[in-house]
């Protein structure tokens, strides 16, 4: 099966902030974003623990490595990937339910990230779940791969499928 798996880094995106975000009755496809609300978006930063986590370059180049090796270490097809200042895309064919993948995908990435030493190991990095988007048919991975390599602004950390 083939999934496309978005999250986003620990207090980017907060519920009602102007970054947009989606919960649990706004996470279908074609269902709008959660409406700018101040209100919600500072009650929810007041509940944070930490400062929210963004990713520089050398992070984002490390969290990119850990979902290649992800794959390879699980067997995985990755498609597409995108890593950006606050969040993650992914597209990848997986014989896995799409919430392991984005686990897996997270986990990797924070071992990868403590080795390094940058931050704590007690650093959130994450923000809770994500988004894990079934693609069903061929034209819905393509879009999906448009979309993670071309449609997400200037270039950060990128892995495309090789031309044959």
């Amino acid at each position: 099966m083939t999934y496309l798996i978005t999250f986003v880094c620990y207090g980017c995106h907060l519920h009602g902030s102007e970054e947009g975000s989606v919960d649990r009755r706004h996470n279908r496809v074609g269902s709008p974003a959660l409406d700018i609300n101040p209100a919600r978006a500072n009650a929810a930063e007041g509940l944070m623990g930490q400062a929210p986590y963004t990713l520089d370059q050398i992070r984002r180049d490390t969290v990119l490595a850990a979902i290649v090796e992800a794959c390879g270490h699980r067997g995985w097809m990755l498609l597409a990937a995108h890593v950006r200042s606050s969040h993650v895309h992914a597209v990848v064919d997986a014989e896995a339910a799409p919430e392991r993948v984005m686990i897996d995908f997270k986990a990797y990435a924070s071992r990868k990230l403590n080795r390094m030493g940058l931050d704590g190991s007690d650093r959130k990095r994450w923000a809770r779940h994500g988004s894990t988007r079934w693609l069903w048919e061929p034209r819905h991975i393509s879009a999906a791969v448009q979309y993670v390599i071309a449609e997400q602004g200037t270039k950060m950390s990128v892995f495309e499928p090789k031309e044959e």
